[in-house]
């Protein structure tokens, strides 16, 4: 029999792990975190980290599976086939900035990524990308065949959601930090969701719409 008293602490454990690494790599990114100092946030020591999880490599794939591995499969699920491509597409966008918003740690980890040339970028990361872009290619060659969309490469757009995301996240202490911004920017919020979510989405619809 399962001793759920001890699989709830095990869990408990796991996600302390996890949230006290996710931050560390979003401050220091793969190469300048230290495991010490994950076990001394996490309040554990690290043989336990590495009994539950494994060595810092196991860890990194860990923290960025656990957010992208498990938005990607919402992502699946949640997509009504029933829907238009138009329709379809607001979903993505919107699922994309509900999840940076609910995760504001991937966009600092993933912009350090991208700028080592994905050097420490995981396997089963690439392949969750991978699902992502193959749902965004399915969703513009929906809407490509059934003439609302014109012919442009995925790629393109996921990295304009992304990447403009990403962006607009990372810039928030800088923006609201100096003097020399322009009021109208300086009073942006950090936040994604809501009316930035909307002007995204009008924006890639503006793009894509024959």
């Amino acid at each position: 029999m399962v001793n759920k008293s001890a699989e709830s602490k095990r869990d408990k454990t796991i996600r302390r792990i996890i949230n006290a690494a996710a931050k560390i790599f979003s401050e220091a990114g793969f190469a300048g975190t230290r495991m010490d100092e994950i076990a001394k946030r996490a309040m554990v020591n690290k043989a336990t980290i590495y009994y539950h999880i494994g060595d810092k490599k196991a860890l990194y794939a860990e923290v960025l599976h656990d957010i992208i591995g498990n938005a990607t499969e919402r992502f699946m699920s949640d997509l009504d086939k029933n829907q238009s491509p138009e329709q379809k597409l607001k979903y993505y966008i919107n699922a994309v900035t509900r999840t940076m918003d609910q995760n504001p740690l991937i966009a600092p980890i993933m912009m350090r990524e991208q700028a080592s040339g994905g050097q420490n970028l995981p396997e089963i990361i690439a392949g969750d990308f991978a699902s992502i872009i193959g749902m965004v290619t399915n969703i513009l060659e929906e809407g490509a065949k059934q003439g609302v969309f014109i012919k442009i490469t995925p790629f393109i757009i996921h990295s304009m959601v992304i990447g403009g995301i990403m962006f607009y996240q990372s810039s928030y202490l800088v923006r609201s930090r100096y003097a020399g911004f322009p009021e109208t920017v300086k009073k942006l919020g950090g936040s994604v969701s809501g009316d930035v979510s909307r002007e995204i989405e009008k924006l890639i619809l503006k793009a894509v719409k024959k």
